[in-house]
């Protein structure tokens, strides 16, 4: 049946040339746009992930200049730490030149003094962007990734930069908790009194009879002539004087007893008798002033030193400060972050060196067994009181501690500054380690980041963007069938006319 009022063909190519027209729309924006997913529209779940992702790109971007700030940051101060070591060993090129009393002291200070400055100068410029790493103990934090959890929880991660302190500030000593039983002195006062072993010569002596003394390892024999002990005890002590050792005096007391004494500041004298007779003398040691064991025949005469023992089960904060008192003077250390009781024992060396004291000298020991560190304290002046205590709540010492009052000018100062100096070219050195290694972190985090952003970026891309080869080849077919609907939609149109006929 045909019908001038509805036109079924023409509807059908309306309909068909209306769906070309939507793909041929589609293909268009595809090609424009790049994308196969531009909107919501297009696929809801696929773009709803993209855009996740793309907020992850954007996040990780930042990340990546976050971490070249950073790595800038930490090249600074991994340079400036690197030519502290530098000068500080050109330092300690002076330090020992100035060992030998033949030179001209005076002109090396005078250079020392002048490198001191180039550190301070060093560690004053080395900031980037007003952040510097080599001054203060605050840890520095470096954002390094965004991690998603399975739920869409997003924390961020950071790389924890460690400040590595290498100005030349004595800190600041602190007012809270007492640390005092971690830190123990041997006496209440030090003193230039010598230590002694009294050595007895007793019983029968004959003519001929061998009596034996070994101290520091250097052994004497004394031959009897009689057979009075008085003359046995006076001989050793003449062998023992002939000896030479430094330090170390033997006295005859005209009794059969001889003292011998030592004045060797951080070393004990190891002493040893024996005898060999027809009868039955006897050679005893009967007194000792020291630590070693004492029997009857062998002891060590004590250093003459006193020390203070510190802790070998207390952990050491930052800001944990140490005072040693001599005399009617203190001197103080503050420790600070990952330090030790070794560096406590060093930063109070330190402090009482630089005060340049004439007849005080000091060292740091470790005993080999129970690994506890001790600073030793020698006096060769007349008796000072000795003591020491701490507190928490301070503010640390910087790493360079007592490099400004190396002095070389006198005897004294020089001993002190040479062992200082390794000191703080040690503290120099791992500032720089320490700072070459979170370098290390930050480069490969870097490179991570890099390489993760566009692995993202791919992947974004493989859900959304267009096949522009499918695109191209789809767009010439749809215009091509939007061409054979609108000749279908005009042939279907031009139907009704044919009915003007059935009326002619």
């Amino acid at each position: 049946m045909s019908s001038i009022l509805t036109n079924n063909g023409a509807m059908v190519a309306l309909q068909t040339l209306n769906s070309i027209n939507s793909n041929l729309s589609k293909t268009q924006s595809m090609i424009s746009t790049g994308k196969d997913v531009a909107s919501a529209k297009d696929n809801s779940s696929v773009w709803a992930i993209s855009k996740v992702m793309e907020s992850d790109v954007a996040g990780f971007n930042a990340i990546s200049d976050s971490l070249a700030l950073g790595e800038s940051t930490l090249s600074v101060a991994a340079q400036a730490s690197e030519t502290v070591t530098d000068l500080l060993t050109n330092i300690k090129e002076k330090v020992v030149a100035s060992q030998e009393e033949n030179v001209d002291r005076a002109k090396i200070q005078t250079d020392i003094d002048a490198l001191v400055g180039q550190v301070k100068s060093v560690i004053g410029a080395a900031q980037f962007n007003g952040l510097s790493l080599v001054e203060g103990t605050d840890d520095v934090k470096i954002l390094s990734s965004l991690d998603r959890a399975s739920d869409g929880t997003v924390t961020a991660s950071d790389i924890t930069v460690n400040r590595m302190d290498l100005s030349t500030s004595a800190g600041t000593y602190g007012s809270g908790t007492s640390l005092a039983s971690n830190a123990t002195a041997s006496a209440a006062a030090v003193s230039n009194t010598a230590n002694t072993a009294i050595v007895t010569v007793g019983n029968t002596w004959a003519a001929n009879d061998v009596a034996t003394l070994s101290v520091a390892g250097i052994e004497v024999s004394f031959t009897a002539t009689g057979t009075a002990v008085a003359d046995v005890g006076d001989g050793l002590a003449g062998l023992i004087n002939g000896l030479g050792i430094e330090g170390v005096t033997a006295t005859g007391n005209g009794d059969g007893t001889l003292t011998v004494s030592s004045t060797k500041a951080f070393e004990g004298v190891s002493v040893s008798v024996g005898e060999t007779t027809a009868g039955d003398g006897d050679v005893l040691i009967t007194t000792l002033n020291g630590t070693g064991s004492l029997t009857a025949t062998s002891g060590d005469i004590d250093e003459r030193a006193e020390n203070i023992a510190l802790s070998t089960s207390a952990a050491v904060k930052d800001g944990d400060g140490y005072k040693v008192t001599v005399g009617g003077s203190s001197y103080n250390y503050v420790a600070g972050k990952g330090e030790s009781m070794e560096d406590v024992a060093k930063g109070l060396k330190t402090a009482i060196d630089s005060a340049g004291l004439a007849d005080i000298s000091t060292t740091v020991a470790k005993d080999a067994t129970t690994g506890q560190w001790s600073l030793k304290v020698d006096n060769a002046g007349s008796s000072l009181a000795f003591s020491v205590t701490g507190n928490e709540g301070g503010k640390a010492s910087g790493g360079l501690f007592g490099l400004d009052s190396i002095d070389v000018t006198s005897n004294s100062g020089a001993d002190a500054a040479l062992g200082n100096i390794e000191t703080l070219i040690n503290n120099s050195i791992d500032a720089a380690a320490s700072f070459g290694s979170a370098q290390g972190r930050i480069e490969t985090q870097s490179t991570f980041i890099s390489n993760l952003t566009d692995a993202l970026t791919s992947g974004i891309g493989s859900m959304v963007d267009a096949d522009m080869e499918e695109a191209s080849a789809k767009l010439q077919a749809l215009q091509v069938q939007q061409q054979l609907g609108v000749q279908s939609l005009s042939i279907a149109n031009q139907a009704p006319q044919s009915i003007l006929s059935l009326f002619g």
